[in-house]
């Protein structure tokens, strides 16, 4: 996004000014930037000049956004209060909205946990993906895109960002560049995992053979040979999930990001299981998952049903021999 061409409200320096902070800080920003570009968009449409940034027209803004939920929205909402609270920094008069008046967020999407034997059907179930002249790799491209999202916990755009020369067949390692906060990281691949990517890329370079290192790792002929976008990868996916009869309590169908939320999660199980120290095992986790900080990875140890468990096991292990009971009531020893 070309910053100084695109804001050209009254607000637009100060916008400007406020996401390269963002930036500088190692955020990558972009759909926040969004948000603030559409409002300043917004403000320009009310004339020329724009007006400041008012109670008012922030109400007639949010009456525009009906067509996206309310958890985008709030979230959106939150985004331009942030700005104006660093706005006024420089200009302790303007107009910060109220997050009390904001309306409440709608319980978060509760995440799909695959298991192995869900991936195992998934896999099975891309032999029945008919490729085509246009997108001959299409199966075996879906095949790799679930073995990689649910062994590495890849995010969707770190997945579809991939290039060929990221993967070193030397090393059975991924370099994962500038993701999410600027920060690279470079994975070491289990060898099955490994062998996948190798399978697909003789399966590609059969297609084409002068295969530039600077390929899509999951490239599309289609369309001038571009690499797949997040709804070619969506669509692949639902294809598989119905006939494999995988969906969530309420009928939906599992999400990309579930497969991340579940390698986190089956991480910290098999940790539990063998007696690992799950404290100290968190800074790896992070690491592989290119958290920038720690803290991100708790967002993992939510009150799932099979971590509470194993959490609740682990503790009793450890320490219930500390408790006693007596008339019914527990009371701690020390």
């Amino acid at each position: 996004m070309e910053m100084k061409d695109s804001f050209q409200s009254s607000l637009a320096t100060g916008m400007v000014r406020y996401i390269s902070l963002k930036q500088a800080l190692g955020r990558r920003f972009q759909s926040s930037s969004i948000t603030l570009l559409k409002l300043d968009q917004f403000l320009c449409k009310l004339g020329k000049p724009s007006p400041d940034l008012t109670a008012e027209n922030f109400e007639q803004w949010i009456q525009t956004m009906e067509s996206v939920s309310s958890n985008t929205r709030l979230t959106r909402m939150h985004v331009i209060r942030n700005f104006c609270l660093y706005r006024r920094r420089m200009a302790p008069a303007c107009f910060v909205p109220d997050s009390t008046q904001f309306p409440r967020s709608r319980p978060t999407v509760k995440p799909y946990l695959f298991s192995d034997h869900d991936v195992a059907r998934l896999l099975s179930h891309c032999a029945s993906i008919t490729g085509s002249l246009r997108s001959p790799l299409r199966r075996a491209a879906t095949r790799l895109a679930i073995v990689l999202l649910y062994t590495t916990g890849l995010r969707r755009g770190e997945l579809l960002r991939l290039i060929v020369k990221d993967y070193n067949p030397s090393t059975q390692t991924l370099l994962v560049q500038s993701s999410k906060f600027h920060k690279s990281r470079l994975l070491p691949l289990p060898i099955d995992v490994a062998s996948e990517i190798e399978q697909f890329l003789k399966a590609h370079k059969a297609i084409r053979p002068s295969l530039p290192a600077s390929t899509p790792l999951l490239w599309n002929p289609y369309c001038g040979g571009r690499g797949y976008t997040g709804t070619q990868l969506r669509e692949n996916l639902s294809v598989l999930l119905m006939p494999a009869g995988i969906k969530k309590p309420d009928g939906r169908l599992p999400r990309i990001h579930d497969f991340r939320f579940s390698f986190a999660v089956n991480a910290l199980i098999r940790w539990y299981r063998n007696g690992a120290d799950v404290q100290a095992k968190l800074p790896f986790l992070a690491a592989y998952m290119g958290h920038v900080s720690v803290l991100s990875t708790y967002y993992y140890l939510s009150f799932i049903e099979p971590l509470a468990t194993l959490a609740s096991t682990s503790f009793a292990a450890r320490y219930g021999g500390l408790i006693r009971e007596t008339d019914g009531r527990a009371y701690d020893e020390s």
